[in-house]
């Protein structure tokens, strides 16, 4: 499992699959996310524009599974 360092409160499922290089731009999420199965905590999820907070878990089959977590820890 990877861990994804965010700076703000949160992430969203858009920003994290271009920060992972998973699409190449923004604009990619919404495609990307319609073609492929994403599960944010165990729950599939659709929405580019979710919200993922410090100690969520994003799995995505075939591709991997991401933890958000803080770069400010400690």
């Amino acid at each position: 499992m990877e861990n994804v360092e965010k700076n703000e409160d949160f992430i969203t499922l858009g920003q994290l699959l271009k920060v992972e290089n998973i699409i190449e731009n923004g604009g990619q999420a919404k495609f990307f996310l319609s073609e492929h199965l994403v599960y944010v905590n165990g729950e599939k999820e659709s929405r580019r524009g979710r919200k993922l907070y410090m100690g969520d878990v994003v799995q995505i089959p075939g591709v991997g599974e991401f933890e958000i977590g803080s770069d400010d820890e400690g």
